[in-house]
């Protein structure tokens, strides 16, 4: 079931929680798993460590995330908070921007 969506979908989300690193190691099998269901490296990616606004509780350094973004074929990178509404939309801005400038 887990192909069918990925074979199906336009554009991917990977996201990791700052606060748990098991969120941040996994990230590399899934990113592998779509780019195999999908048989191409262009697809539109962004890369969002979660949970922001508990800096405190921060295990993922910003700079990690940004590093595998970049490995990940430059696949964009913020972070963001559901809870306090940070870069909720800019993510989703970003994402459909580059599923735009993928097709053309």
């Amino acid at each position: 079931m887990r192909d069918l969506y990925m074979k199906n979908g336009q554009g991917f989300v990977l996201v990791y929680s700052i606060t748990a690193q098991s969120t941040f190691n996994d990230l590399q099998d899934l990113r592998e798993q779509i780019l195999r269901v999908k048989d191409t490296d262009d697809v539109p990616m962004i890369l969002v460590g979660n949970k922001c606004d508990l800096e405190d509780e921060r295990v993922v350094g910003k700079d990690q995330g940004a590093n595998l973004a970049r490995s990940f074929n430059n696949c964009a990178f913020l972070e963001s908070s559901a809870k306090a509404k940070i870069n909720v939309s800019e993510l989703n801005v970003t994402l459909q921007f580059k599923a735009f400038y993928l097709k053309i």
